[in-house]
């Protein structure tokens, strides 16, 4: 497990979390509207639903809640991304979000990780949204790979 090092330690099997929390109005609001994201789902109501893509910024509460060491030496780069919603999610709502490390590989003198984020209520323990997404977290310029 990562607890207490770098997302760059991050290895097949590690589990992170679950967290708890719940993203608020404000926050639903301002994601939104940063991302141009008008729709009177999102913004013109006191109870606005979560986009879906909001799923993403849980993996930095992850990464920050099992490896409070921060990043590490590279810098990550997001590759893609899949989404399945099983349920609404609404501003307010208590949620539980838990990541597991499916696969950690080498291409190409890359290294990736691929994740999968299970959002549920923690309430009910009902799925919402599962999210799958890789990075690459290191790589050796061309030279150094040439000359490996």
């Amino acid at each position: 497990m990562a607890t207490g090092r770098y997302t760059t330690d991050l290895d097949t099997g590690d589990v992170l979390g679950p967290v708890e929390f719940s993203l608020s109005t404000f926050v639903v609001r301002e994601y939104c509207h940063g991302n141009e994201m008008h729709h009177p789902w999102f913004q013109d109501t006191d109870r606005p639903m979560v986009p879906p893509t909001l799923v993403h910024l849980q993996k930095l509460r992850l990464y920050r809640h099992a490896c409070p060491a921060g990043t590490g030496p590279t810098a990550r780069v997001h590759v893609e991304y899949d989404a399945t919603c099983h349920d609404k999610v609404y501003a307010e709502d208590k949620l539980r979000a838990t990541g597991r490390v499916l696969q950690r590989y080498v291409k190409r003198g890359r290294t990736y990780v691929q994740m999968e984020i299970d959002l549920r209520s923690a309430e009910d323990d009902r799925p919402l949204i599962t999210y799958r997404d890789t990075v690459i977290i290191s790589y050796k310029p061309a030279e150094t790979e040439a000359a490996a």
